[in-house]
């Protein structure tokens, strides 16, 4: 048993807080991207996730992750690897966290509980990715039923997939980190491919907004975004450097592959924006350092620091020109988790595979450094594994709620405005516009709103 460490403990505790501290970040971010009249609305969809999951992680979420693995034994991986694929953790191993208290309780060289809170906060902002991909039109009810189900059914077991490996928290771990030998840094497959395909489902199942494609929706409030932009920047870095679970030359390298992706990926997408469209944007600079963090996220401790340059702006420049999609094919990704967080998180994976670095803490080589496309197969298969599972999963859980409590918020609400409608509250009360009574929020609609929103959405008017 290794020695707790003061020095790997404090630095954990410490990018547990930086990494809770994105999720308000989040809310920052994509509360100004959408419009006045929801950003209330969008900021408590990040905001409770912090409540639902972190409540269940404590329950038994923990434990589905890393407890015990229930799977099979199959044919061995490379050098004589593990021939257990794990599929679940137990979840009652830990439930309640029992037996984590304890003095002996230690994952690695950290007290168990700096681990479990470390990884509360991955579970917390993952939930909270992908409620992007569905403002101004999700009942809050919906919404929150769905962080719960997702959190159980997709959420814990992928985590446990990717970050369990055997003999850290428990015997056997989960089967992509351990059977197939992904490299996976600090989340490009559990938290960004798994919640930028969920929304994705999400988006599919709720449909578009009234005036999707046909009426301007531009972000209300830009300098929130900047500032959730910045906010999320800082708190990454506790997200990637924390992951070393050790404060040393890992976390360092992590620190400033992480710093350097994102740097080029701003850039990378602001030259997109200028000759695509003649001007580079504060919108589009934001973006670029989130799908810099995105891309970074699973590869910060297996390229160098000139490899983290490639990954960043090459990811960016894919998010940059996927974001259009939506209106190409005709799914309304309100905030562009898709384009950024499902694009940025598989392109992120799978350069992985061309640029992991033999001298870097992963020590594997990529194709672009002798390895072939061994490593880029095996980082192939579990991204798709993932997104694969998790669409699925989170497709039928999104049937699920449209089918029993419902999803959206009736045409007549989503056209005055859903803070209103579903928190009784207005981000910014500055004009009598605004009504507190139903019906009065009714009457300032036109014949011509309700038209098109019955036509839109089937709803009465």
């Amino acid at each position: 048993m290794l020695e707790i460490s003061a020095g790997d403990t404090a630095w954990v505790l410490t990018a547990a807080a930086l990494v809770l501290l994105m999720t308000p970040g989040l809310a920052f971010f994509y509360g100004g991207m959408v419009r006045a009249k929801s950003v209330l609305n969008m900021m408590m969809m990040s905001f409770i996730s912090m409540g639902t999951i972190g409540v269940l992680w404590v329950l038994f979420g923990y434990s589905m992750s890393f407890g015990d693995s229930f799977g099979f034994e199959a044919a061995a991986t490379r050098d004589g690897g593990p021939t257990f694929i794990g599929l679940l953790g137990n979840p009652f191993q830990y439930a309640g966290l029992q037996g984590l208290m304890s003095p002996d309780a230690a994952a690695g060289t950290l007290p168990a509980l700096a681990f479990v809170a470390f990884q509360a906060c991955f579970a917390i902002i993952a939930v909270a990715l992908v409620s992007g991909a569905i403002a101004d039109r999700a009942s809050f009810g919906g919404w929150t039923l769905f962080t719960i189900l997702w959190g159980i059914l997709v959420y814990f077991p992928v985590a446990g997939w990717v970050f369990s490996f055997d003999g850290f928290t428990g015997t056997h771990g989960g089967w992509i980190a351990n059977w197939l030998g992904v490299i996976d840094f600090a989340g490009g497959t559990a938290i960004h491919i798994n919640a930028g395909i969920s929304g994705l489902a999400l988006a599919l199942v709720l449909g578009p907004r009234i005036g999707f494609g046909t009426k301007p929706m531009r972000p209300h409030n830009m300098t929130l975004v900047m500032l959730g932009a910045g906010l999320l920047w800082f708190g990454w870095f506790g997200f990637n450097a924390g992951s070393a679970l050790s404060a040393g030359t890992t976390a360092s390298v992590a620190w400033v592959n992480t710093m350097v992706a994102t740097a080029a990926a701003m850039l990378a997408w602001l030259l997109v924006e200028k000759l695509r469209d003649g001007h580079p944007t504060s919108l589009g600079a934001a973006s670029g350092v989130v799908a810099g963090l995105v891309a970074i996220t699973p590869a910060a401790g297996s390229v160098s620091p000139v490899g983290a340059i490639f990954v960043g702006g090459i990811a960016s420049a894919l998010c940059a020109y996927a974001v259009g999609l939506k209106y190409k094919l005709g799914y309304d990704d309100s905030l562009d988790v898709v384009g950024v967080h499902f694009v940025g998180g598989m392109a992120g994976t799978l350069l992985i595979g061309f640029f992991a670095d033999p001298s870097s803490p992963a020590g594997k080589a990529g194709l672009f450094y002798g390895g072939g496309v061994d490593q880029l197969w095996r980082q192939a298969v579990g991204a798709i594994a993932v997104a694969i599972y998790a669409f699925v999963l989170s497709y039928l859980i999104a049937l699920l709620i449209k089918k029993t409590i419902g999803w959206r918020i009736s045409a007549a609400d989503e056209l005055s405005g859903i803070d209103l409608a579903e928190h009784s509250e207005a981000g910014y009360d500055l004009s009598p516009v605004y009504y507190t009574n139903k019906v009065q929020r009714t009457l300032v609609l036109t014949k011509d709103d309700l038209d098109e929103a019955a036509t839109k959405t089937g709803a009465s008017k």
